[in-house]
């Protein structure tokens, strides 16, 4: 796997976030959460386990476009349901928007 960011730089991009936000300490939290699972994981899973907004408000918190600071599929993505999931679908934005049926339940945002 490509790395994407070094962890100094990942250690320096969350300082920054934590020093610049302003806000519910809940969502910077649960942002940083999802850049280091995220790294894991890669970004296609976390789209598929996360609402678009939600994506968005994460991004915005940490002041990055989750794909150029997530590999595309990390390491641990086929232990991921979700990606399970994306493995049956032609079209990975339309799942991803929930505009196919049954593809998105909350079983699939498990993983094991």
């Amino acid at each position: 796997m490509k790395e994407i960011i070094s962890d100094e730089q990942l250690v320096e991009l969350i300082n920054k976030a934590i020093k610049g936000f302003v806000g519910n300490t809940d969502a910077l939290a649960s942002a940083i959460g999802y850049l280091m699972i995220g790294r894991k994981f890669g970004w296609r899973v976390m789209y598929f386990m996360h609402s678009q907004s939600t994506v968005r408000k994460y991004e915005k918190i940490l002041g990055i476009r989750s794909e150029d600071y997530m590999p595309e599929e990390g390491p641990l993505a086929r232990k991921a349901y979700a990606y399970q999931a994306l493995q049956t679908v032609t079209n990975f934005w339309k799942a991803v928007k929930g505009e196919i049926a049954g593809v998105k339940s909350k079983e699939i945002l498990k993983w094991r």
